[in-house]
């Protein structure tokens, strides 16, 4: 076992005994392969069955954080219901019901922030945008190097033009919101709710980045994929994450918490 490898086993062991655990995993690129149809998406067998045994543990509660809207979330996750979602990066929550509070000038900004977005992706194959509740995502993975440079500097121009908006980037996609929120205000959200005495957090994208500032002493922070990462430890893929979230499974039911 090499020495990262033991570091993240020893870390994984201590966070199991933790009192009030939360796991919190990104999807897209964490439980699922990346996929060029966002809806086709789906978490690994194996992933999903160590999330259950997970939900199933007293004091364990199990969340997925993502930058998808809630809808979508849902719908491509198909988790239990007892699993916690928290879409939108953080804009909107699955715990007791949710809302998506924008005032009456914020709607009108992503109207304004819709309109132009759409205009500057039409006509450019590859392209497309995907509305979320308090912005929008422009999706480019489709596309050539060129075509997306050329749009993603259009749409920062005609975005800027209008002022007040949030930019934010991803893998192959550029996101422009009316408010400014991260993953990181959706796990502290999460902590606050469910009394988290630990948390793990996984994730793959620049975004997770947010997440993993969140984190503290007893908490797991946790890199999937290559790429410069403020996350404490690091797993190569999905396939990894899984294999992750059924050791923790197993020393949480064994080990059970302090």
């Amino acid at each position: 076992m090499t020495a990262d490898a033991l570091a993240l086993s020893d870390a994984l062991g201590r966070l199991a005994t933790t009192p009030r655990l939360l796991v919190a995993l990104d999807f897209d690129g964490t439980l699922a392969p990346e996929v060029d149809a966002p809806l086709q998406a789906r978490a690994l067998p194996e992933a999903m069955d160590a999330i259950r045994r997970l939900s199933a543990l007293e004091q364990t509660t199990v969340a997925l954080v993502s930058g998808r809207d809630l809808a979508s979330l849902a719908e491509v996750s198909r988790t239990p219901d007892e699993v916690l979602l928290v879409g939108s990066h953080g804009i909107e929550v699955r715990v007791d019901g949710h809302e998506t509070s924008l005032s009456d000038d914020e709607r009108a900004a992503r109207a304004r922030l819709s309109e132009a977005v759409h205009r500057v992706a039409e006509g450019h194959e590859g392209v497309f945008v995907e509305e979320k509740p308090a912005g929008l995502a422009l999706h480019t993975r489709l596309a050539d190097e060129a075509t997306t440079e050329a749009v993603h500097a259009s749409a920062r121009e005609a975005v800027g033009a209008l002022g007040g908006m949030h930019e934010r980037v991803g893998k192959n996609v550029l996101e422009f919101a009316v408010r400014a929120t991260g993953k990181d205000d959706g796990i502290e959200r999460l902590r606050e709710v469910v009394g988290a005495t630990g948390v793990l957090y996984a994730g793959d994208d620049v975004t997770d980045e947010d997440g993993f500032r969140a984190l503290g002493d007893g908490d797991l922070s946790l890199k999937v994929g290559p790429g410069e990462t403020r996350a404490m430890h690091r797993v190569a893929d999905p396939a990894a994450v899984a294999d992750l979230l059924a050791e923790l499974a197993g020393l949480r039911e064994h080990l059970g918490h302090a």
